[in-house]
């Protein structure tokens, strides 16, 4: 495979296992609450605690993969098997020369 295959699929496993430890980390957060929270606090309060689950979950998520990511880049040679997604447009001075 060559480096372009090998970005595309980068990010398309990416996107896939980010989407699932939010799915996740929301369906544990959702059973946390079921479990312990919900015979606990008034009916009242409960109007709040799906938002909160859900961008707890996006964090959380969020914080993992970046973990993830960090530890691959460590074992991984970016350069040797990836096309840089993100490439400068602008020329410097020093590599007009």
């Amino acid at each position: 495979m060559n480096k372009k295959t090998n970005t595309f699929l980068f990010v398309i496993m990416g996107t896939i296992f980010n989407i699932f430890i939010t799915v996740l980390c929301f369906i544990v957060f959702l059973v946390i609450y079921s479990r312990i929270l919900f015979p606990i606090l008034p009916p009242s309060s409960n109007v709040w605690v799906l938002p909160i689950i859900f961008i707890g979950s996006i964090v959380i998520s969020f914080l993992v993969y970046r973990l993830v990511i960090k530890l691959f880049f460590k074992k991984v040679d970016m350069e040797k098997h990836f096309y840089p997604i993100f490439s400068s447009r602008r020329k410097t001075k020093s590599s007009e020369k």
